[in-house]
């Protein structure tokens, strides 16, 4: 893990789910994934969409023309552990799809309008994930 995940994941558990830097105010969590060749836990600070009671995240990886890692990892065993805010549990990483993705997604970018760009840098589209309590 590099050190700018390493310490966003620090403080985000130091503070209650709360981050300063260039995620302050965003609603973020970690999402703790099983490695898909390593077999070992990997944890990603993510930002969340929140609709409801239900709870989404976003493949970007900046407009990256790769998905990240964590995606490969949710795909290759989509049981994960979230932390958000003070609570931890258990989730099932559900790829969303269809007209649901893209409302998902196009209401994300409404809210912060650098996910329209990342969608603008990339030719693939950009996995929208529900994160199913278990």
């Amino acid at each position: 893990m590099n050190d700018f995940n390493a310490s966003i994941i620090a403080e985000f558990r130091a503070n209650d789910g709360k981050v300063g830097g260039p995620f302050e105010g965003s609603p973020m969590l970690l999402l703790t994934t099983t490695g898909a060749k390593s077999g070992l836990p990997r944890t990603a600070p993510l930002v969340s969409y929140r609709e409801g009671d239900r709870l989404f995240i976003f493949a970007s990886k900046a407009g990256a023309p790769t998905n990240p890692d964590w995606f490969h990892n949710i795909s290759a065993n989509p049981t994960v552990t979230v932390e958000f805010g003070p609570d931890t549990f258990e989730a099932t990483a559900t790829v969303v799809e269809g007209s649901e993705r893209d409302r998902i997604y196009s209401a994300q970018a409404t809210l912060m309008p650098g996910f329209a760009e990342y969608q603008e840098n990339t030719t693939r589209v950009i996995p929208v994930v529900e994160l199913v309590r278990s």
